[in-house]
């Protein structure tokens, strides 16, 4: 069974930092793609960061690009997402994917997402 579990959001102030991390579990880490996803209320789920499968290559979106830095540790089994200088508009439930991208079948999980909040 696979499992995506997220944590580290909360509440910050705008220009403050959180780290959200994403431990998977029940799948080879190291044949998926990880990435960041996040939805605001009443907008549609946005692609936010992704790392390949040993993490060399990383993808942000642009919004997001100089701020927020996603890593991976191969050895844990977990994503990071290191989010700074945080806006207002950075406010979403973050959901953590996993997309297979070796041979054999194209399988894709999420995370029960963590919510960030960022106040004035």
């Amino acid at each position: 069974q696979v499992q995506l579990v997220e944590s580290g959001g909360g509440l910050v102030q705008a220009g403050g930092s959180l780290r959200l991390s994403c431990a998977a579990s029940g799948l080879t880490f190291s044949s998926y793609d990880m990435g960041w996803y996040r939805q605001a209320p009443g907008l549609e789920r946005e692609f936010v960061a992704a790392a390949n499968r040993s993490g060399d290559s990383t993808y942000y979106r642009d919004s997001v690009k100089g701020r927020f830095t996603i890593s991976r540790d191969n050895a844990k089994n977990t994503v990071y997402l290191q989010m700074n200088s945080l806006k207002l508009e950075d406010t979403a439930i973050y959901y953590c994917n996993a997309k297979r991208t070796v041979a054999g079948p194209r399988l894709n999980f999420w995370g029960q997402g963590t919510q960030v909040t960022v106040s004035s």
